[in-house]
């Protein structure tokens, strides 16, 4: 095993005949089973060196103890690790473990009179019941964040009325009949996440904002919860983030920002490859947004090589869904910078992407690619992109309203040198201004700040000028 360790680890890419050419000792047939043997050594080796940083392999080390003191009749000493791994888990409200403990001393107390305290029976029981009516509670509330999830992966936000009842129907059937008076950690984090999706998928964003700043406070008030559950302390910043993003809370996102910096430095954000790659993912996620706030889409583009090579680094890690949203992300920086034909090459690779899922994203990449064509005034393909675009965006039923008055003007206007361009912009632009305040027009400007654009053509102004004014105008009203 450790010959087959060596080899493999001085080796670039796997390659079974040179590696069998390297180890002569060992047969085509043995590598099978050497390989299953070394790859359950390393994990045992692994468990035994970080141990130290997570609660849950503490725990289950524990209970193992327990477990074998059982196995050679030490009922009292069984019972006094399982008390103290009891103590532990309750800290950490970490129910399951509570379970296990829970039916080893009542397995210990059935076929064992221990004598160790009186009522024994009673209070297991009631702790038993406690431990099952709550787990209950937190994977009813787990499953229904789990499938609102789901439904806004596959589907992106809700694009019309009828969306909107399914969302709210399908809310209330899953939604638990009981929720406890006083809730532990566990409740509360899951009971903000389905609030989070819900008012996300509805695009009502204060709500979204306010579950998920009580998403985040959960942290700071149960600070020892952070290195248990950091991914979901991670998500929750960057749910925040986004959050206050789709507000344009400016003053807000700066501070958020700057405390999402502060922890991306700290140990519990680097101890382990998850929590570095999460972090990765949602922390530059965020600077992109700070750049499409406050305009500085030049001053942007120096992140996109340093997140390129970290897309290359991190592949096996990151799924297909987190790809397509930087990529559409650093495509907007270049369209918000004036270099549309790299918007272009960012957006195709979306496009060729035949993926399932975020079709709202792939819709607003092609209508991203149909406005870089317009601005390089690519009127032979224009019109020809425009029909095929919006048959695209029919067929997977995304089409609102601004989208609409954005096909109209294209189809009809496809070419500036026409006279009267600049009266179409201006009605154009006080047309979709109209539909700002509009719950199921946000997605729209959500993905494309199009009022931003369209003023850039009223006003003949660079986009990130048109930005970067408005940016100014709310610190002077702050």
């Amino acid at each position: 095993m450790i010959q087959l360790f060596d080899a493999l680890d001085k080796m670039a890419e796997y390659d079974e005949g040179t590696l069998l050419k390297k180890i002569p000792s060992i047969k085509k047939q043995q590598l099978s089973n050497i390989k299953a043997h070394l790859y359950k050594q390393i994990l045992v080796s692994l468990r035994l060196l970080r141990n130290d940083e997570n609660i849950d392999i503490q725990l289950h080390e524990q209970l193992d103890f327990a477990k074998i003191l059982y196995n050679k009749g030490l009922y009292l000493q069984s019972l006094k690790i399982l008390e103290k791994t009891k103590e532990v888990a309750r800290h950490y409200n970490q129910d399951s473990f509570l379970i296990q403990i829970i039916s080893l001393e009542k397995k210990i107390e059935t076929l064992y009179i221990t004598r160790s305290m009186q009522n024994r029976a009673e209070v297991l029981s009631a702790e038993a019941d406690e431990v099952a009516e709550k787990r209950k509670r937190i994977t009813d509330l787990s499953n229904l964040t789990l499938q609102l999830y789901s439904w806004y992966i596959n589907n992106g936000h809700a694009r019309n009325e009828k969306d909107e009842e399914g969302v709210k129907t399908f809310f209330k059937q899953h939604f638990p009949k009981v929720i406890s008076l006083h809730p532990g950690f566990y409740e509360n984090l899951y009971l903000c996440q389905c609030y989070c999706w819900y008012a996300f998928i509805r695009q009502d964003f204060l709500m979204y904002y306010k579950y998920t700043q009580k998403w985040v406070d959960l942290f700071h008030e149960q600070s020892h919860m952070l290195p248990v559950e950091t991914g979901h302390y991670i998500k929750g910043l960057h749910n925040l983030l986004n959050a206050l993003f789709d507000l344009r809370h400016y003053q807000k996102f700066e501070s958020t920002l700057e405390a999402f910096e502060k922890f991306s430095r700290s140990e519990v954000a680097n101890v382990n490859d998850n929590n570095h790659i999460q972090t990765f993912v949602y922390l530059n996620t965020a600077r992109i947004n700070h750049h499409f706030m406050v305009g500085t889409f030049k001053q942007g583009l120096v992140l996109v090589p340093q997140i390129e090579e970290k897309l290359e680094e991190y592949a096996l890690y990151l799924d297909r869904h987190r790809v397509l949203v930087f990529y559409y992300k650093i495509a907007s920086l270049y369209f918000g910078s004036g270099d549309y034909e790299t918007c272009i090459d960012y957006v195709q690779k979306i496009i060729n992407w035949k993926v399932d899922l975020r079709n709202d994203l792939q819709c607003y990449a092609r209508l991203l690619h149909l406005m870089a064509h317009y601005e390089l005034g690519n009127f032979s393909i224009i019109e020809y992109l425009a029909r095929s675009v919006y048959r695209f965006m029919s067929k997977m039923e995304t089409l609102t309203v601004v989208d609409e008055e954005i096909f109209r003007f294209l189809r009809n206007r496809f070419n500036p040198a026409t006279k009267g361009l600049q009266k179409e912009f201006t009605d154009l632009l006080q047309r979709i201004k109209g539909l700002e305040k509009n719950r199921f027009e946000t997605r729209a400007f959500a993905y494309l700040d199009v009022l931003s654009w369209l003023e850039s053509k009223v006003y003949h102004k660079p986009m990130a000028v048109i930005v970067q004014e408005k940016y100014l105008q709310s610190k002077r009203r702050a």
